[in-house]
């Protein structure tokens, strides 16, 4: 299926391979920022998902087509996360076919005070909003279509949406939420609406992190 090999987030093939497995959980000093594991995001969407790439680090920023567009098109990568971050982690995990036809991102950056976990928000935010449509390469030079909307903004948090032009409903539905020091962002990749369950996972992971 075209839109499972063509993601908005970074794709579940073009993760570097890890030398160990990256924990679920990370610290940094009195911060602790739990991501769901498999059977959590299991019960949660309804779907059986299996674990995938999980990150210590953002991932290198995409290209993009206007190039203004490199935070919409790759919204978990430096682009948005940078490298000011005093940990970072992020997992991904597809439906249990290995189809890519349902998958989960969740990643959280920890930030050494709010205003910097702040100022990537403003970021993201920024970055979507300049951004109606554009051509994404990914990393292995495979490009692709989208177009972005934000659905909603508040003044701790934003969700919006990236369809695949031309991929029979294939789209991305993204949350993210500013908790203390520390920025969560949820995606859901699939063929119909995944906006509800993406508020539901961001305020359960947003629960459990630290101020």
């Amino acid at each position: 299926m075209l839109p499972c090999l063509l993601l908005a987030g970074v794709g579940w093939w073009f993760w570097p391979s890890q030398p160990a497995p990256v924990p679920l959980h990370l610290v940094a000093g009195t911060v602790h920022a739990a991501l769901l594991t498999p059977d959590e995001a299991s019960r949660l969407t309804g779907m059986t998902l299996t674990s995938g790439p999980r990150s210590g680090e953002p991932a290198p920023a995409l290209a993009a087509d206007p190039s203004r567009c490199r935070v919409a098109v790759g919204p978990t990568t430096q682009a948005v996360f940078g490298k000011d971050w005093t940990a970072f982690l992020s997992a991904t995990y597809q439906d249990a076919g290995g189809l890519g036809d349902y998958t989960v991102t969740q990643a959280v950056g920890v930030y050494s005070d709010s205003e910097k976990a702040s100022a990537v928000l403003r970021t993201l935010t920024a970055g979507i909003g300049s951004c109606p449509s554009a051509v994404r390469t990914d990393q292995d030079g495979r490009t692709s279509p989208w177009t972005y909307r934000v659905d909603d903004t508040t003044v701790n948090g934003v969700a919006w949406t990236a369809v695949q032009d031309g991929g029979n409903g294939w789209a991305c539905y993204r949350r993210a939420q500013l908790k203390g020091t520390s920025l969560v962002q949820v995606g859901i990749c699939e063929a119909g609406d995944g906006r509800p369950t993406v508020q539901t996972l961001t305020e359960r992971i947003a629960a459990g992190v630290g101020e």
